[in-house]
């Protein structure tokens, strides 16, 4: 099963755990420091909360669809390329406190899209390396948002 994601980076990380617990009627799937996320099924949504600067008003962080396997990943990856779209592929990346395959693209108005598969639970928001989670993906296609 393949489900949208959708990723918020809020200012007010418990408060908007609390509002999304009772909006969508379920508890958060995983929490980290500065982190959330839902597995929602009905209606299928994978739910992200990045914690964000305070004060600062929610904003979409970035857009995804989470799919069952890496050769969902590779099909989409093949797919996109093949319509002319600018990629970026990340494999046993780790992001989001997981580690992952996925592969970016952007929008018309610059919107980051990832396909993605969740290979395993990881213990770290982003590589050591990176600032931001994702960051090779934004530059490589020439946009600037943060993933997960």
């Amino acid at each position: 099963m393949s489900r949208v994601q959708l990723a918020l980076r809020v200012a007010d990380l418990e408060g908007s755990i609390t509002f999304y617990s009772k909006l969508f009627g379920v508890e958060p799937d995983k929490r980290r420091p500065g982190y959330a996320n839902f597995a929602i099924a009905e209606p299928p949504l994978k739910l992200v909360l990045i914690e964000g600067e305070e004060g600062e008003d929610t904003h979409m962080d970035h857009l995804g669809v989470e799919v069952e396997d890496t050769a969902q990943v590779n099909a989409a990856t093949q797919r996109l390329k093949d319509a002319g779209l600018a990629t970026f592929e990340e494999n046993d990346t780790s992001c989001c406190y997981a580690l992952q395959d996925k592969v970016w693209v952007h929008g018309p108005g610059g919107e980051p899209w990832e396909v993605y598969v969740v290979k395993a639970d990881a213990d770290t928001l982003a590589k050591e390396s990176e600032s931001a989670c994702c960051t090779p993906a934004t530059e490589q296609i020439g946009a600037s948002a943060n993933c997960c």
